[in-house]
């Protein structure tokens, strides 16, 4: 089977419905819609969430309780094997991190490393957040950790 022989499967394609174009096509004048009302018209219609004028069940509920959205910290995680890519005794920074393309983007918590790989160098690691095992892991290494 070669690309220019590929077709879709039988029944899999049918014309789109030209509405409005003559009487003979069974669709012309008022194109399906009927005669006169709110579904006739451009536009017309409820949403799906109308019900026919009761109160909406959104609007019923009671707002309630407590969002921590707004002040959630989300951190940009780096694993210990994007950190062996550096030389060692170098330090390693989020601006440094973003400058060499390693991450994309420092998010509002800043950087975490999370302990997703080997440090087999000696690096010295400025984050804003580590976890316990990544800590140990590069000091075992004879880097140092520093939190910014």
């Amino acid at each position: 089977m070669k690309l220019h022989e590929l077709k879709p499967a039988e029944g899999a394609k049918h014309a789109p419905k030209r509405k409005g174009r003559g009487i003979g096509s069974g669709l012309g004048k008022t194109a399906g819609k009927g005669h006169k009302g709110q579904k006739a018209r451009s536009g017309g219609g409820k949403g799906p969430y109308f019900e026919g004028g009761q109160t909406p069940l959104q609007r019923r509920m009671p707002k309630r309780g407590f969002t921590n959205a707004r002040f959630k910290v989300d951190y940009t995680e780096v694993s210990l094997s994007v950190l062996d890519k550096f030389d060692s005794g170098t330090e390693i920074t989020p601006e440094l991190l973003k400058e060499k393309g390693l991450i994309k983007q420092i998010k509002n918590g800043g950087i975490k490393v999370l302990n997703n790989g080997e440090v087999t160098k000696a690096v010295v690691v400025k984050t804003n957040a580590i976890s316990k095992s990544a800590q140990e892991k590069i000091e075992a290494a004879g880097g140092k950790v520093e939190v910014i």
